[in-house]
């Protein structure tokens, strides 16, 4: 149920967006400053890429296994959240890509509000599944942010690639969304869609 509420709440936020962007422009491109706008999509760009690379890398290790067992390795031994800290910054990439900086602090702002709550909610249901073996684990590994001395990875790890698969899509979402955003600036260009107000 949790799951399903995220994920509307999500796709509306995003619609949301993409409704703002389409009939919005970077106010630095016509700026003193023309160069910030590059900067900010290569920064978005590196965003995007490490956290669509560490989403696969998250995928891997849960995809199949997200009730079964408690999954502590890989990306899971250094964060107790990775898809949602890698989710952060693929949300942040794209917001930097717009070539603003309003949009990805809107992005911001959404996460720290909504996900604490999804969070706390995942690790109760986890607690009430694995109990012991749970408060040892939040003991150990951080709740958000990455502690990387902490990685431990399995010589081999058994994937289920059907499921793998349809993960891989969802990983993917953030480079998709860059390139919504790269047509509905050739169709501002094109003078298809009309550009109503810029921003910073």
């Amino acid at each position: 149920m949790v799951g399903k509420l995220r994920m509307l709440a999500t796709q509306a936020f995003v619609i949301i967006l993409v409704l703002i962007l389409s009939f919005s422009e970077s106010a630095w491109e016509g700026s003193a400053m023309p160069f910030v706008s590059s900067i900010l999509f290569l920064m978005g760009a590196v965003l995007v890429g490490v956290a669509s690379m560490g989403r696969l890398w998250c995928s891997l290790y849960i995809a199949g296994y997200k009730t079964e067992i408690l999954v502590t390795e890989g990306p899971y031994s250094i964060t107790r959240n990775p898809l949602y800290f890698f989710s952060l910054l693929g949300a942040i990439g794209v917001g930097l890509a717009s070539e603003t900086i309003l949009i990805p602090i809107i992005i911001f702002i959404a996460f720290t509000i909504y996900y604490p709550f999804v969070i706390k909610s995942e690790e109760v249901e986890l607690r009430n599944l694995f109990d012991e073996k749970h408060y040892a684990y939040c003991k150990n590994v951080p709740l958000f942010f990455p502690n990387i001395s902490k990685l431990k990875e399995p010589e081999k790890y058994v994937v289920k690639p059907k499921i793998f698969r349809r993960h891989v899509f969802d990983a993917l979402w953030f480079v998709w969304l860059i390139g919504i955003m790269e047509i509905i600036e050739s169709l501002h260009e094109l003078d298809i869609i009309p550009v109503l107000f810029k921003i910073y």
